[in-house]
C-alpha cells in the first residue's frame, strides 16, 4: 500500500499539468451583481455616466457608444461644453490597464480614470490641473443602502391636497432650448400625461427619460422614468426655465403645436 502512494501521486500530478496545470480557485458567487463603478468590460462600461468637476456644482451626462462602424466613441448634449469645456475634446473612450480612459480626435489622453480595487468614486487629472470625477448614471447604478429607520410614535401628518389644475395655457407642446441650440427636443404637456415629440435629438432629455408633469404653486415639474424630476419657474413670453439654474442651460418654450 506504501509504495502504490508515490504512483498515485505522480498520475494525479500529470493530470492536472494536462489540464493546465494550475489549481481550480473559487469562484465569484452566481448571484453577485457586478459593481458598477468598476466595469469588467467595455459591455458593463458601455451607457451613461455623470462627469463632474470637482468642488463645483458642474456636471453633465456623457454616453459611452459602442457602434459597430465608428467603435466607442463619447456622446454628449451640446450644452455640456459650457458646463465643462474639457468635454469638447472627448471623443473616444477604452476600457484597459485597469482604467477608463477618454481620448481625443487623435487618441490622446485626455482623462484617465483608475479603476479602484475596492468600490468607491472615481477621479482623474486633467493635464491643467483641475480633477473630475465620473459615476454611473441611470440603472446601472445602485442605490446606497438606506440607513435603519427608527420608528418613533409621531403625528400623523396631513395629507397634502391635490395640485389644482394647470391655469389657461400651461399645457400644450414646448421646444427645448439649450444654451447654443435651439428646439432640440419637443414635449407635449397634455393632460394628465407628458409625451416626447418624434425627432428629439438631446441627449440629455433622452438619458432623462421623463414621462409626467405637474403643475403646482406656479411651477411645473417633470418627472423621469427613475423617479427624478426637474423644477421650472416661467420668466416671460411662455418659456420656463430649470431652478436652481444648475448645469447646462433647460428652457422650455411653448410654441404652436
Amino acid at each position: 500500500m506504501t509504495r502504490g502512494r508515490p504512483a498515485l501521486a505522480l498520475a494525479t500530478g500529470l493530470a492536472l499539468a494536462a489540464l493546465g496545470g494550475a489549481r481550480p480557485t473559487a469562484a465569484a458567487p452566481s448571484g453577485a451583481a457586478p459593481d458598477p463603478t468598476r466595469p469588467r468590460n467595455a459591455a458593463e462600461a458601455a451607457g451613461a455616466w455623470a462627469l463632474s468637476l470637482d468642488g463645483t456644482p458642474r456636471r453633465c451626462v456623457v454616453m459611452l457608444a459602442t457602434d459597430a462602424t465608428a467603435g466607442q466613441t463619447v456622446r454628449f448634449p451640446a450644452g455640456c461644453r459650457r458646463a465643462l469645456p474639457i468635454v469638447g475634446r472627448l471623443a473616444r473612450w477604452r476600457l484597459e490597464d485597469g482604467a477608463l480612459r477618454f481620448l481625443d480626435e487623435a487618441n490622446a489622453p485626455v482623462l484617465d480614470f483608475p479603476l479602484p480595487e475596492t468600490p468607491g468614486p472615481l477621479s482623474a487629472a486633467a493635464t491643467s490641473g483641475e480633477r473630475y470625477g465620473i459615476a454611473p448614471e441611470g440603472p446601472r447604478a445602485a442605490p446606497p443602502e438606506p440607513p435603519p429607520v427608527v420608528r418613533a410614535a409621531l403625528p400623523k401628518a396631513e395629507p397634502r391636497p391635490p395640485a389644482a389644475p394647470p391655469p389657461e395655457g400651461v399645457a400644450g407642446v414646448y421646444a427645448l432650448d439649450r444654451f447654443t441650440e435651439k428646439d432640440t427636443c419637443r414635449l407635449a404637456l397634455d393632460a394628465g400625461s407628458l409625451r416626447v415629440l418624434d425627432g428629439c435629438r438631446d441627449l440629455g432629455l433622452t438619458v432623462f427619460d421623463p414621462v409626467s408633469w405637474r403643475y403646482d404653486e406656479g411651477r411645473i415639474t417633470l418627472f423621469a422614468r427613475r423617479g427624478h424630476s426637474v423644477g421650472l419657474v416661467p420668466f416671460g413670453d411662455g418659456r420656463w426655465r430649470r431652478d436652481p439654474e444648475t448645469g447646462t442651460t433647460f428652457v422650455l418654450r411653448r410654441v404652436a403645436p
